[in-house]
């Protein structure tokens, strides 16, 4: 058995009453595959913000990086590849597309997503004054309903 039946065997031994009267059974995979993705970006956003950039700026030489701003470069390509796998192989199995154009498309997405967190990331941390760590979990969740809908009517639609 692979990877990806075992997360769908997971999925459906939870999807029981009540969430299949309140979730579609899609919809409940893709809040699944989000949510995983999402604690691993977090874990792994404190681990690089932490450990890796070290809460120092970064110099480039053309450009100085904030820390928070690094991390976030630095844990985007992680979570790039985690959320498309899961959602090709999990939420959203019985796609129409081939994996290129859907990595395409998710790639497109992918960037809209990034602007919304980049933007977010300023503005929480920069102009708010709130702590990095709350303001990329907030940002997330912003984040997270715009991805779900071009997800559902864009990347990976039927």
């Amino acid at each position: 058995m692979s990877l990806a039946q075992s997360i769908i065997r997971v999925i459906d031994a939870v999807y029981i009453y009540p969430l299949n009267r309140i979730f579609s059974r899609q919809f409940f995979g893709y809040g699944v595959c989000g949510a995983t993705n999402m604690a691993l970006d977090a874990v792994w956003y404190f681990l690089i913000y932490h450990f890796v950039v070290a809460k120092q700026f970064v110099d480039l030489g053309f450009v100085v990086v904030s820390p928070h701003i690094s991390a976030l470069i630095l844990v985007f390509p992680i979570t790039f590849f985690t959320g498309f796998w899961l959602n090709r192989n999990v939420a959203f199995v019985a796609t129409r597309y081939e994996s290129r154009r859907q990595l395409a498309r998710y790639a497109l997405t992918v960037v809209g997503s990034l602007l919304i967190n980049y933007g977010c990331m300023k503005l929480f941390v920069e102009h708010c004054n709130i702590w990095p760590t709350p303001s990329k979990l907030l940002t997330t969740v912003i984040s997270v309903v715009y991805s779900f809908l071009v997800a559902k009517y864009y990347t990976f639609r039927r």
